[in-house]
C-alpha cells in the first residue's frame, strides 16, 4: 500500500466520522426542537413546561456549538495532515532539540499544545457564554486559567517520564518491547489510579468528609448493610465552578471513595442521596469498575500491539507528512487515526456502559427503594437540564447512560416517582449524556 493510499484511507474515515456525527446530531437537533414546547406525557405531572423548555434550549445550544466546532477541528486536522504540517513541526523541533528522546517528547507536547490552542475559543465560549447563559457557570477566568495551568504541569510531570520510558522500551527490550511497555505502563497507570483521589484531585477541588449527622449515620448503615468498605464519603466543592451536580466513585482498594458534589447534596433529600450512593456501590458490587479497568487494559494491549506492527511500515510516515520513521511519529499517528478508524465501535461501548447503568439502578432500587431512586434520577436530570427527548438513534450511538424515561421505565417508576417539583439530570456515573460537540 502506498503513502497516498494510506492518506486517502485516513481522509475517508475522518470524513465519514464527521458526516455521520453531524447527521446524528441533526436528527437529535430536529427532534429536540420539535418537542421543545411539549413536555413528554410521562413527565407532565413532574416537570413544568419552563423546566422542559430550558433543558431543550440548553441541548440545542450545545448542539449548535458542535455544528461549528466539529467541522472546524476536523478540517484543520485534515489540512495539517495533507500539507505535511506535522512533519514540518517535527523537523523544526528536531533542529532545536537534537537528543532523540527529548525531541520526540517535545514534538508530542507541541502538538498537544497546538490542539489545545485551536480548541480554546470553543472551550471559552462553552464555559463563559453558553454555560453562563443557562445559569450553570460559576467559575471565574482566574480559576479557569489556574485549572488549565495545573493540568499542563501535571501532564508534564507525569506524561514526560512515561514517554521517555516508552521510547526506552522501544529501543532496549527487543522484539517484544511493546509487551514490556504495556506491562510497565499499566502498572504506572494503576499507581496513578491509587494516587489520583489523594494527590491529584485535591489540586483542583476541596474534598471534605461528609459532616456528622442524620445523613452520615444513614450512609454508614447503608454501607454496613451492603457490606461495602471504602475510604470515606466526601463532598466536593463543585459549585466553585458549576451548578451542575453529579456523584462519582474513584480510587482503588483502601483509597476508594464516593464523591458527592456539594450541589447534589443541596438539591436532594437524604433518601435520594442514599439511592445515589447505592447506585455507586452497585457499580462496585457488580464489578463494573473492575470490568472497566479490564477493558481499558485490553484496549491498551491492542494499542501497543498495533504500534509494534506499524513501527517499520515505511509508507505510513510520509502519508502523514513525516520524512521517515520515528518513535514520536508512530505514537502521534496512532493517536490521530485511532478515533476515525474506530468511530463505528461507539454503539458497542455505549450499549455496554448502559447495561452497567441499568444494573446499578436495579441494585440501588433494591437497596434504597425504587421511589427514591426514581426521584433522584428525575432531580439529577432536571437540575442539569438534560435532554428529555433525544432522538433514539442518537442516544443509541452516543449515550453512555440510558435516557431518563428508559431508566424510570426499567425501575417501574414512570408512574410512581413523586409528583413534587423535581429538579435534576442523569445520575451518578462518571459522566453525563451530553450533546455531541458541546
Amino acid at each position: 500500500m502506498s503513502a497516498t493510499t494510506i492518506l486517502w484511507f485516513y481522509i475517508v474515515f475522518a470524513a465519514a466520522d464527521l458526516v455521520w456525527g453531524l447527521f446524528l446530531t441533526f436528527l437529535n437537533y430536529r427532534n429536540v426542537l420539535r418537542n421543545a414546547d411539549s413536555v413528554p406525557l410521562e413527565f407532565r405531572e413532574r416537570v413544568s413546561p419552563e423546566e422542559h423548555r430550558k433543558a431543550a434550549l440548553y441541548s440545542l445550544a450545545r448542539m449548535r456549538l458542535g455544528f461549528v466546532s466539529s467541522p472546524v477541528m476536523t478540517a484543520l486536522t485534515l489540512a495539517a495532515v495533507v500539507t505535511g504540517f506535522f512533519g514540518f513541526v517535527d523537523g523544526g523541533i528536531g533542529s532545536l532539540v537534537p537528543r532523540e528522546y527529548l525531541h520526540g517528547a517535545a514534538f508530542l507536547g507541541a502538538v498537544a499544545l497546538l490542539a489545545s490552542l485551536v480548541s480554546l475559543p470553543f472551550s471559552l465560549y462553552s464555559t463563559f457564554v453558553l454555560e453562563k447563559r443557562f445559569g450553570f457557570n460559576t467559575t471565574s477566568l482566574k480559576t479557569w486559567a489556574a485549572d488549565a495551568l495545573k493540568a499542563l504541569l501535571i501532564t508534564i510531570v507525569i506524561g514526560l517520564p512515561l514517554l521517555l520510558l516508552l521510547f526506552l522500551f522501544m529501543d532496549a527490550t527487543g522484539r517484544f518491547w511493546w509487551l514490556w511497555a504495556f506491562v510497565a505502563l499499566s502498572l504506572v497507570n494503576l499507581g496513578i489510579s491509587i494516587a489520583y483521589p489523594l494527590v491529584i484531585a485535591p489540586l483542583f477541588n476541596k474534598f471534605s468528609p461528609l459532616p456528622e449527622g442524620s445523613l452520615a449515620e444513614k450512609i454508614r448503615e447503608l454501607a454496613r448493610r451492603l457490606d461495602f468498605k471504602m475510604g470515606g464519603i466526601f463532598v466536593m466543592d463543585g459549585s466553585k465552578r458549576s451548578k451542575h451536580s453529579n456523584a462519582y466513585f474513584t480510587g482503588i482498594g483502601s483509597t476508594k471513595r464516593v464523591v458527592l458534589f456539594d450541589t447534589l447534596v443541596a438539591q436532594m433529600g437524604e433518601e435520594e442521596i442514599l439511592a445515589v450512593l447505592a447506585h455507586e456501590i452497585g457499580h462496585e458490587k457488580k464489578r463494573h469498575v473492575l470490568k472497566g479497568m479490564t477493558l481499558s487494559l485490553a484496549l491498551s494491549f491492542v494499542g501497543f500491539w498495533v504500534l509494534s506492527l506499524l513501527r517499520y511500515w515505511a509508507p505510513l510516515y510520509p502519508a502523514f507528512g513525516f520524512a521517515g520513521a520515528s518513535k514520536e511519529a508512530l505514537v502521534f499517528i496512532l493517536g490521530l487515526a485511532s478515533g476515525p478508524l474506530t468511530f463505528f465501535l461507539a454503539p458497542a461501548f455505549s450499549a455496554w456502559s448502559r447495561r452497567h447503568e441499568y444494573a446499578a439502578d436495579r441494585f440501588a432500587a433494591e437497596a434504597a427503594g425504587p421511589e427514591a431512586m426514581g426521584s433522584a434520577l428525575l432531580k439529577l436530570n432536571l437540575e442539569n437540564a438534560s435532554n428529555l427527548t433525544p432522538h433514539p438513534l442518537y442516544s443509541f450511538w452516543y449515550y453512555s447512560h440510558p435516557t431518563l424515561s428508559e431508566r424510570l421505565r426499567a425501575l417501574g417508576a414512570v408512574n410512581e416517582a413523586p409528583t413534587g417539583r423535581a429538579r435534576g439530570p442523569e445520575l451518578a456515573g462518571s459522566d453525563q449524556n451530553q450533546e455531541r460537540g458541546g
